[in-house]
């Protein structure tokens, strides 16, 4: 048995702002098949509180960057958590990363550093009956983890795993005493990042072993245009570089057993969810296909390429039902779209329940993201027999066939993509998606083969075990 320490600043079904939380819920499941017993360090954030049964702590810190903090042992979901009760640090208003109005808590470095320092102490042995063999980082809010274990003498191996490389987890170096950091070690050699001291940058360079969640998105990773200045560091360790994709929960997602749809084994069980998702949306009947989109909208997404590329779907018959939040200005250009277009409706915010009928009751699921590590989205839609329609990046190249004319012969298409990632394209791809949804039997063949993906998390479990052989 080997025992790994998830630290990570989001997991589900506690809490979740996005796909991080979803592969920290889902990959202990999946490795506990593979005799790897998992741990997941979460901060104690006001929503996670209120899940979780107080209980007796296993361990307590008396002064735990301002104040005293306990870990609480907990199980939820058959996930093992350790949850860092720090009410100074996590019990406020606002999101687990910033207050009501989106701006980034001024003391978010304190707050992940005491994750990562909580997460030392436990591989050095602070809990009574459970220590690590390797600790496991997932992105900046655990990257100061390495720094605190060598300061404590500790040679633990750490895996460090790369979700989005946009964000550095950067604070200024007169913090360096605040957040107990060797001044020594503020240097280019370990975390200090243009003069800043950088999270991400130290658990890269204090990493045994990186992985990121593709193999495209680690070889992106490598230049400048999407290394985001830690592209020279990465080539300089890339023989201690991977990329494992991500895969999704079958259980919750599983078009025959799914509660909150109409229940399916095949393309042609969508129709009724079709029906009722345009019901929902407030839409009509239509000769092309009704696509979705479940996301952030932001730029990153591509977001504004679809408010240019649309015409080419709506014009032509095309319908489009989407489900997100984000930048105000792209969500009041969405919503202006919608009351011009009778074949596109947008809701604002986020539903669970109805991403789950969004990804049964749509043909084709849109992706246009201009970089995306892995993404589940298109693998949601892949389960469910709805073809995504994908930017040519990172995880969405990785998991999607595209339906080029070899692929088509062979009949091994599972979906669309498109390149260079533009509106011009992407009008372009929507004209291709009409072309196939317009014959049948093509169509068909499409979604089952999309049907047929392995999208769980058997062979990345299996890759990530021997990833922590390959440490230990």
């Amino acid at each position: 048995m080997t025992n790994v320490l998830f630290v990570v600043s989001e997991c589900a079904p506690l809490v979740k702002t996005g796909g991080l939380a979803d592969v920290a819920g889902a990959l202990p499941a999946a490795l506990a098949q593979y005799d790897v017993n998992v741990r997941v360090l979460l901060p104690g954030y006001r929503t996670v509180m209120a899940q979780v049964q107080k209980s007796k702590p296993v361990a307590t810190y008396n002064n735990l960057f301002g104040d005293s903090a306990d870990v609480i042992a907990c199980q939820v979901a058959g996930v093992d958590f350790l949850i860092l009760d720090a009410p100074h640090l996590y019990d406020r208003d606002g999101s687990i990363y910033g207050d009501a109005t989106g701006v980034d808590w001024l003391d978010n470095p304190e707050r992940f550093a005491a994750l990562c320092k909580a997460g030392a102490g436990i591989a050095a042995g602070d809990l009574p009956d459970w220590q690590p063999d390797i600790v496991h980082g997932h992105d900046w809010h655990a990257g100061l983890t390495p720094e605190y274990l060598r300061s404590a003498g500790l040679e633990t191996p750490f895996v460090f795993t790369i979700h989005n490389i946009a964000f550095h987890g950067n604070a200024p170096a007169k913090k360096l005493a605040d957040l107990s950091l060797d001044a020594d070690r503020f240097t280019s050699d370990h975390f200090e990042f243009w003069g800043q001291i950088s999270a991400l940058k130290a658990g890269l360079m204090g990493a045994t072993k990186i992985n990121t969640v593709s193999q495209t998105y680690a070889n992106e990773l490598m230049t400048p245009e999407f290394g985001l200045g830690m592209d020279g560091i990465l080539q300089a360790r890339q023989s201690d570089m991977s990329g494992i994709v991500n895969g999704i929960d079958l259980d919750a997602w599983n078009p025959q057993t799914d509660p909150n749809i109409a229940k399916f084994k095949s393309p042609a069980g969508k129709s009724k969810n079709k029906t009722a998702l345009q019901k929902t949306f407030g839409l009509g009947k239509a000769d092309g296909p009704l696509c979705v989109l479940v996301s952030r909208l932001t730029e990153q997404k591509g977001i504004d390429l679809l408010l240019d590329a649309l015409p080419a779907l709506l014009d032509n018959g095309g319908q489009l039902a989407l489900l997100g939040s984000g930048d105000p200005a792209l969500e009041v250009a969405l919503l202006k779209a919608a009351a011009k277009h009778q074949n596109l409706s947008v809701k604002i915010g986020y539903d669970e329940k109805l991403s789950h009928q969004m990804m049964a009751g749509g043909d084709a699921i849109l992706v246009p993201s201009r970089f995306e590590p892995c993404g589940l989205t298109q693998l949601y839609g892949l389960r469910y027999g709805t073809v995504p329609l994908v930017a040519l990046t990172g995880g969405l190249a990785d998991t999607v066939i595209n339906a080029s004319p070899a692929a088509m012969v062979r009949k091994v298409a599972t979906g669309i993509q498109f390149f260079p990632i533009n509106a011009h394209a992407f009008a372009n791809a929507f004209n291709r998606l009409l072309t196939l949804y317009s014959d049948k039997d093509v169509w068909r063949s499409i979604q089952r083969n999309a049907m047929k993906q392995p999208v769980g998390w058997e062979a990345a479990a299996q890759t990530y075990k021997d990833l922590y052989e390959s440490v230990l």
